[in-house]
């Protein structure tokens, strides 16, 4: 009977440590990804150790899946096994022993959470496109300025292989192409 503990956030910048802070566990996955899908590393190497008397604990509903669908299979799955699942945040506990009541707490907190990450989506598109109206750049930087790739362009027609001017520049043949693509729209 291990306490095991799975950790995610969507990006490798974002800190763990305060997920399962303070809980005495045997082993922690940690991924650095989405949480679109099940199909993450370490939560697939977490599914394949935990055995049956084992405890599962995670931070909350929302690290150990996004939708509704995928968290209950999950969770069914794990409680099918003798595997104990433990969400802190929502303070809920899920065995294979587990009520009606909380099997409903388990649907309306994942809807909820289901809810939450589709408005989140919703602000985010909203955003996006008040910035877009207002002419605002989105996105990653140019690697090169307006006045490199015009000196690329002339490079280029003087016969320089694109390679070579690519290489001059230190970014790659494809970083060139979409920089010179972004001249001829401009012209």
């Amino acid at each position: 009977m291990a306490h095991i503990g799975y950790i995610r956030v969507s990006t490798v910048d974002q800190n763990t440590d305060r997920q399962l802070d303070g809980i005495d566990l045997k082993r922690t996955f940690i991924d650095k990804a989405s949480g679109k899908d099940t199909k993450r590393p370490q939560l697939q190497e977490c599914l394949r150790y935990l055995r049956d008397g084992d405890t599962l604990h995670g931070h909350s509903m929302d690290r150990l899946a996004r939708n509704l669908m995928d968290l209950q299979g999950m969770v069914e799955i794990l409680t099918g096994k003798g595997i104990a699942v433990q969400f802190h945040k929502e303070n809920l506990v899920f065995t294979d022993d587990t009520n009606a009541m909380s099997k409903l707490m388990l649907q309306i907190m994942g809807a909820v959470a289901e809810f939450e990450r589709s408005l989140i989506k919703e602000r985010q598109r909203e955003g996006i496109a008040k910035a877009k109206a207002a002419g605002k750049h989105l996105g990653r930087r140019p690697s090169l300025s307006n006045i490199q790739v015009q000196e690329a362009n002339q490079m280029i027609a003087g016969g320089r292989h694109k390679t070579e001017v690519a290489d001059l520049f230190g970014i790659s043949r494809q970083s060139l192409y979409r920089n010179l693509k972004r001249l001829e729209v401009a012209i």
